[in-house]
Formats: structure tokens, sequence, C-alpha cells
């Protein structure tokens, strides 16, 4: 059993907490029973560690079939999570990304996808990713600049949908929607200038929605190549809706639209 904070293996994990540890290594962290059953056989588990509360407790023959199991002492493994209350157990795991040439041509002629411009808040981005998921979208592309996929909290966010859906990282806006439109994708997004309700769009065909930096909102570049600015009804007197809300009403108005 591993007890000290100086152990390799715990340097390791606690380095992974880092943005610029998880590029140079190209691995990340994903904590808790639920999330880990989640992980596709088709992603390498580096390693998985446990407290000795859950070794104790449960049976980690699963985890060993898969990669080697290390086991912390309850207060080392508090040390390495990234939450409050851990559950006692995470992986070690390898970044992984399809390209996203390969998906977009291979999809169906109505395919589904999100644009996240410059997204910062880690919530927000993890929210969005498991509502696409839930809506059925075909993939997400994320800009430069963009919160980092891995980062802990949109990880914890997603719940398990980042292994579901395609996500392609630090995509430029332009080669982007070139992509898309290339392959019948008409691009959206809701605007303060926009003039149309999304109900009012034909969202059965191939369909891409941007969503903007929560303080920005979209840049003049990704707005000049929309074929078409939407607005959202807002009876209240609210300026605008969060990010991850206004995504969720458009994608579900995809859904709405392709199930009826």
């Amino acid at each position: 059993m591993i007890e000290s904070r100086q152990n390799k293996i715990v340097k390791k994990i606690e380095s992974l907490k880092n943005k610029k540890d998880r590029d140079k290594t190209g691995l990340f962290v994903v904590e808790g029973e639920r999330f880990i059953l989640e992980i596709p056989q088709s992603i390498k588990v580096d390693m998985f560690a446990v407290s000795e509360s859950y070794y104790k407790n449960n049976d980690i023959e699963k985890f060993e079939n898969r990669a080697s199991v290390f086991v912390l002492s309850d207060n080392v493994f508090k040390f390495c999570a990234d939450t409050e209350n851990p559950q006692g157990i995470l992986a070690v795991c390898e970044k992984f990304e399809k390209n996203p040439k390969d998906v977009v041509s291979n999809k169906k002629e109505n395919g589904f996808y999100i644009i996240a411009e410059e997204l910062n808040d880690p919530g927000n981005l993890g929210t969005i990713i498991r509502t696409a998921d839930a809506a059925g979208a075909d993939g997400i592309f994320l800009t430069k600049g963009s919160v980092d996929l891995y980062n802990p909290k949109v990880l914890r966010s997603t719940m398990g949908a980042i292994f579901h859906i395609n996500i392609f990282q630090n995509c430029d806006v332009a080669e982007t929607v070139e992509l898309l439109k290339e392959n019948n994708i008409s691009i959206y997004a809701a605007h303060l200038k926009g003039e149309k309700y999304p109900y009012s769009l034909d969202l059965k065909k191939g369909t891409a929605f941007f969503i903007g930096n929560e303080a920005r909102g979209l840049s003049y570049k990704a707005t000049s190549l929309c074929d078409d600015l939407v607005k959202l009804p807002i009876p209240g007197q609210a300026e605008s809706l969060n990010a991850s809300m206004a995504a969720g009403i458009l994608m579900y108005e995809v859904v709405r639209q392709r199930i009826i």
C-alpha cells in the first residue's frame, strides 16, 4: 500500500490536475466507479488507483484484468483526488480523439453538430457534451481557446458522455465551417441579431449550431460564416440565456423536428 505523497505514482496522478502535464503525457484522470465503468475498451487505461477503504470493501478483479491497480492509504488517495468526497477509485487513461474529416464524411447526410467557440466554463462545456450525447448529436467541435476537454470539472459534468460522442479539440473556426459545408451541413447560431426562431428552420437536414463564449458571445468571424442567425424567445426581462441552456434548447429543437 502506498502511504507517501512523495511516491512516484502519487506524483504522477497529482500532476494530471494540470493541463500542461496532461498535454505533455497525453494522459487524464477519471474519478468514480460509475464513470470508470463507462470507459470503452477502445480507450487504453494506464492504471487504476484505489483507496484502502475501497480495496477492503469492493472486488477489484474487473479492474486488475485491464490494468495495474495501486492501493493508496485513504489520506493519500484524498490528496490525489480532485473531488472533496472521493469515491475511492480513479483511472489514468490515454487521451483519445478521432479525425473530424473521417467522422463528418462518413456520417449520414443529416449530420448534427455543435461548434463551441472559446467556451471557458468547465461546467458549461460538460453540460453541453452531456446534452449533445442525449440529443444524439454526431460530434462537438471545440475551437482554439476553449477550456480543456480533460479538465476534471468538465469530465465530471459530462457524467460519462465524453465516451459516447465524437469531440474534436483546438479546431479552427473557418476550417470547421468549410468541412461541414462541404458535407451539406447548414451552420446556424443563436444571436442577438437573429430574426428567425429556430422552430422556423428545417433542422431535419444536416445542421450545426455555434455556441459562443459566455462573456463575449460569438466572434464576428464565426457570425459571418453562418448560413442564418436565429433568436430564442425571451419574454422575461433577462437579456440572454446561459450558454449550456441555449445550446440545450437548440439541440432539442433538432430532436423535436426529427422525431415528429
